[in-house]
């Protein structure tokens, strides 16, 4: 298989929120124990011996602007800690959140209750929607508190209410609609503050599957019109696969591998990784790009032209009426890379790296 997932082509992306150096320990005498974990002490050292517990240790990474970061990992792992970092509802015992320059760390109490009603919204797991209040009056909740003009807040809420798939339900209550409703009444409210970084936090995870996947390509289609900073937590890989720009993998506070989708599943870092991606389909992950072959001298370019950032499972689709032809891989400049065949797609589907 050809390693060409990092090829020069292939699009850069801009830091939206950078995170340096960031620990979290909780207890009351935490900022005392940070350099004993900076040398090596163990999570389960500091609470058997100091009574501490470690949420976060040295997490670096860059989350990209205007696109979906996913930070995931199991139960305890550290990313709903991470999440609350962003917004200044946890603050670190060491390291910076950086945002527009801004470090949330140091940021002065006005000057967080600015930057959570202009910079961030969030969206939770439990809906966390008002009961008293209508669709559209959860919608516009962000904006009374910014004082907008009704009229205003109104016209905005509308907008994304529709957009969400929820045109006609502006005047039902919480308690008449559905779990999935609802959690389009949450993503509707975030919307509307338009704030360019949304925070959700296992925004899916409590609906039913086929209502998760409507969700997801719900939120996949409102980033393409509004290209906002989002910061997804799950623990579902799928999901992070299929939302994700970028992944960050987390284990006990500690970031375990990070980068593209693709890049996981084809280089899992250590054995908690490999356990993640051993399951996932890799036809619907992997790219031509990484599967291509360079073309022989003396052969001419195949006909069938594909883009880089083509599926192997479509890529597959297209050569299985003639599995013995070639097709030539197209990077972002439209200029042709390699070639493949379906041999070079079906090992790149069935094969994993040692």
């Amino acid at each position: 298989m050809s390693d060409q997932f990092l090829a020069p082509d292939d699009e850069e992306l801009t830091p939206g929120i950078s995170i340096r150096n960031l620990y979290k320990i909780f207890g009351p005498d935490a900022a005392k124990h940070v350099e004993k974990v900076k040398d090596g002490m163990t999570k389960a050292e500091l609470n058997q011996k100091h009574r501490h517990s470690l949420g976060l240790r040295d997490i670096n990474t860059d989350l990209p602007a205007g696109k979906i970061s996913v930070i995931m990992g199991l139960s305890g792992s550290g990313k709903s800690t991470l999440l609350r970092h962003l917004n200044g509802l946890i603050m670190p015992t060491a390291g910076e959140v950086l945002i527009d320059g801004q470090d949330v760390a140091k940021m002065t109490p006005s000057e967080l209750r600015v930057f959570r009603r202009n910079k961030t919204a969030m969206v939770f797991q439990n809906f966390a929607l008002l009961p008293h209040r209508t669709v559209m009056d959860n919608a516009i909740y962000g904006l009374d508190i910014q004082g907008i003009k009704r009229a205003d807040s109104i016209a905005r809420a509308r907008h994304w209410i529709e957009r969400v798939g929820l045109k006609g339900y502006e005047d039902r209550y919480p308690s008449q609609l559905s779990g999935g409703m609802q959690q389009r009444v949450g993503l509707a409210r975030a919307l509307t503050n338009d704030a360019p970084i949304l925070l959700m936090d296992e925004a899916f995870s409590a609906l039913d599957p086929l209502i998760r996947v409507d969700m997801q390509s719900v939120l996949l289609d409102i980033q393409k019109e509004v290209s906002k900073t989002i910061v997804f937590i799950t623990h579902d890989l799928d999901e992070a696969l299929r939302l994700g720009d970028k992944i960050v993998i987390l284990r006990a506070g500690e970031v375990s591998q990070q980068g593209k989708g693709e890049e996981i599943v084809l280089h899992p870092a250590n054995d908690y990784v490999n356990a993640f991606v051993r399951e996932v389909n890799r036809g619907r992950v992997i790219r031509l790009r990484s599967v291509l072959k360079p073309k022989p001298a003396e052969r001419d370019w195949p006909q069938l032209q594909l883009p880089g950032n083509t599926t192997l499972e479509e890529a597959a689709l297209l050569l299985l009426p003639a599995p013995e032809s070639f097709a030539t891989v197209l990077g972002r400049n439209g200029q042709p890379r390699g070639i493949v065949n379906m041999d070079d797609i079906m090992h790149g589907m069935l094969v994993r790296s040692a």
